[in-house]
């Protein structure tokens, strides 16, 4: 059977991706290939430090934050968001979700921080992308790879209570926007700059030495290009000195940061030590990480938003699989894509950790094919 480096570099050779760092850990044995390129243009040689766009992956970073501010009381689970985030008070419901924008009710109750927490918030995508609110969504939810797209929270957020929710607060499971909103209540919560927080409370402790919402320029030698698969090849969507070269309007808490696959490994690894640290510091309680890892989502929650799960459930920031219909699956199997081409998860019962980084967007829900034998071959593998 073929090593990692191998496995990945067959999809280099086969044209497939310019090139891709891919991490298994099984305890504390870690085997780590760099294959290919860091630019299609084969000019830098991918390294095992290459910084690359997380997109999603962004996303259990986010939710593990606001879990912290909860931890130091800032805020309470079951708490309406309404005092931090004044512009979500009252929100409006769609009568019925594939309806008419301007068919609603009153919501039965204020949005709540779990809500929130846990995508359940009645705003975000649904899987039929062709209704009008998902049509209104899409003019405030820009592409989370194209960060400088977004205005400042407080115009976002105006601009998202304008759309009426899909579902009473609590009902429905939405992808990616709460996220988004997750985000911008620990800066508000916080007093302080998402940024900030994520550095001093998460990447500090855990070394992710190379995680933030931009990339210094002292370290841009080492930041992949961001590519569009086209009939003709890999098409330029960002390059080292683009939308990453500068502070964001809106910090995103749905996909904004980039790392490396090392910042990832100290993450889940942290996450598999109960919210320890390798230096044996607590940065997370253990009620918070089961909390993270928890199947938050029932069949009738999910019945709008499923094409994103594909069967499985949602924790916080993440995905928790629930049936095992593929051979990568198990129960309690935490993590998520990115859809600049970025998959990381940990599995809670074996102590695995998979992940795998490379500079190509997935423009669909639904993962490409070389992600999926990736996950087929990281289930092989001891």
């Amino acid at each position: 059977m073929p090593g990692l480096h191998e496995f990945l570099e067959a999809y280099v050779r086969k044209g497939a991706l310019p090139g891709a760092v891919g991490l298994l850990a099984r305890g504390d044995r870690v085997e780590v290939a760099a294959v290919g390129s860091a630019h299609a243009d084969g000019s830098v040689p991918m390294r095992r430090d290459s910084i690359f766009r997380l997109a999603s992956l962004t996303k259990p970073v986010t939710a593990a934050a606001l879990l912290m501010l909860v931890e130091d009381r800032r805020l309470a689970l079951d708490q309406p968001v309404d005092e931090w985030l004044p512009e979500l008070a009252n929100p409006r419901v769609l009568r019925d979700p594939g309806g008419p924008l301007d068919d609603v009710v009153p919501a039965a109750r204020p949005i709540t921080v779990f809500d929130v927490l846990t995508s359940q918030a009645g705003f975000g995508f649904a899987s039929d992308f062709a209704s009008p609110a998902m049509r209104a969504l899409r003019t405030v939810q820009h592409d989370g790879r194209e960060p400088q797209r977004f205005p400042p929270a407080d115009r976002w957020l105006g601009e998202l209570a304008r759309i009426p929710l899909l579902g009473q607060p609590g009902r429905y499971w939405l992808y990616d926007t709460s996220s988004t909103v997750q985000g911008i209540l620990v800066a508000r919560a916080s007093g302080r700059p998402l940024g900030e927080f994520f550095a001093e409370r998460v990447f500090e402790p855990l070394g992710m030495r190379d995680s933030g919402f931009t990339v210094p320029l002292a370290d841009r030698d080492r930041f992949t290009s961001y590519y569009r698969q086209t009939p003709e090849g890999f098409a330029l969507a960002d390059g080292p000195d683009g939308q990453w070269s500068t502070e964001p309007d809106l910090p995103l808490g749905n996909g904004g940061l980039v790392g490396t696959a090392d910042d990832l490994l100290a993450f889940h690894r942290m996450l598999l030590a109960e919210g320890v640290d390798a230096a044996g510091q607590r940065v997370l309680t253990s009620e918070s990480v089961r909390l993270m890892r928890t199947d938050h989502t029932t069949p009738a929650s999910r019945a709008l938003g499923g094409l994103f799960l594909e069967g499985q459930g949602w924790g916080c920031g993440g995905s928790v699989d629930i049936a095992v219909t593929e051979p990568w699956h198990a129960p309690g199997r935490y993590g998520w894509v990115g859809g600049t081409g970025t998959s990381a998860y940990h599995e809670p019962g074996s102590g695995r950790i998979d992940i795998v980084l490379t500079p190509v967007a997935v423009d669909s829900p639904v993962p490409a094919d070389w992600l999926q034998e990736f996950w087929r071959f990281a289930a092989t593998t001891d």
